[in-house]
């Protein structure tokens, strides 16, 4: 567990023999957690989107490893495996995954394995306090801001990414008003950014996803402030899918565009955005909703829930080791060397 101040929301609770998750689908009708107690548990977990976010998922998957290792030691490669098939395009994943299996191959050390766990969720939560105080000191005086899908305590190790940088802009009255978009097809924004929002106390809207550019259009918008699952070496970010249009709409409108993510989403082995798998879920994600069918009986869909935006529509990435205007290739292998 993290040692820092408690956040508000705790999204994941280390139990020593079990993980515990806020289970997100349930939200924001009731506060429900799964209990996880090994790899299979939390792999399913992560799959099926009951605990979502790239930071996330990366700290229980690294949980996962340690409860997968207490059961079998000898289970280490097929442990790693599951957890690293759940969802393939959130880079935070493998990373923790990869930092925990260097820990337990130098010396199959299960303590060392648990300390390591334990050690990546703590620096999420103090990288998340980093980075809010960077991105919040980009922001103008009365500030409106516009946010995608959900970045907050419920997608990290708590306080968030974008979020947390409206936080903690709120909270230093820079910003006046945020706008959040539902973020279909799972509702992320609808469902979990506008219950952060509230249960903060910070003015919030919503916003249905196409209505986003007419707002922009109607009223001034400061930023759009996102977070990401992987940003290639070249800046271009993979993230929920509708980010790439906010983009598009926030240069054609003046409005600069913020991607907030700490350095573990940073995939230095991938060149540029056309290298990152993006992630196809089931068709019935968009033909039904709740079980309910919402399209004809049979209609397909075309379901990527994560789309590129080019770092060429990208004004900012910010990461706890500091910020990039205006990213590049070589601007980015800077700040992470």
């Amino acid at each position: 567990m993290p040692t820092a101040a408690q956040p508000a929301v705790q999204p994941i609770l280390w139990c020593r023999d079990h993980l515990q998750l806020l289970d997100q689908r349930k939200l924001p009708q009731a506060v429900n957690y799964l209990s996880c107690r090994g790899a299979a548990d939390v792999a399913s977990a992560i799959h099926s989107m009951a605990v979502r976010g790239a930071p996330a998922i990366g700290i229980a998957a690294a949980y996962g490893l340690v409860l997968a290792l207490r059961a079998d030691v000898d289970g280490y490669d097929r442990a790693f495996e599951t957890l690293a098939a759940s969802r393939p395009t959130a880079v935070n994943l493998r990373w923790a995954l990869e930092r925990m299996g260097a820990v337990w191959l130098a010396g199959h050390d299960l303590e060392a394995l648990e300390a390591e766990a334990i050690r990546i969720h703590q620096e999420d939560l103090e990288q998340n306090r980093r980075m809010a105080e960077l991105g919040a000191a980009l922001l103008p005086a009365n500030a409106t801001v516009l946010t995608h899908c959900n970045t907050g305590a419920l997608a990290t190790g708590g306080h968030g990414t974008a979020l947390g940088v409206i936080r903690t802009g709120y909270a230093m009255n820079r910003i006046v008003r945020v706008y959040n978009t539902e973020t279909r097809p799972w509702l992320q924004g609808a469902r979990l950014t506008a219950w952060e929002l509230q249960q903060e106390g910070i003015p919030g809207q919503l916003v249905a996803d196409g209505a986003a550019a007419h707002l922009m259009a109607s009223e001034r918008i400061d930023w759009v402030i996102v977070g990401a699952d992987r940003i290639a070496a070249n800046g271009d970010t993979a993230n929920k899918i509708g980010t790439y249009a906010l983009a598009l709409a926030a240069r054609a409108h003046g409005t600069r565009f913020m991607v907030v993510a700490p350095s573990g989403t940073f995939d230095l082995r991938c060149p540029g955005g056309g290298a990152i798998p993006i992630e196809q879920r089931p068709a019935q994600e968009l033909t039904e909703f709740k079980g309910q069918a919402i399209a004809p009986a049979g209609y397909d869909a075309f379901n990527p829930v994560f789309d590129v935006t080019p770092a060429a529509l990208i004004d900012a990435i910010v990461c706890e080791r500091g910020v990039v205007m205006l990213p590049t290739t070589d601007k980015l292998a800077a700040l992470l060397r």
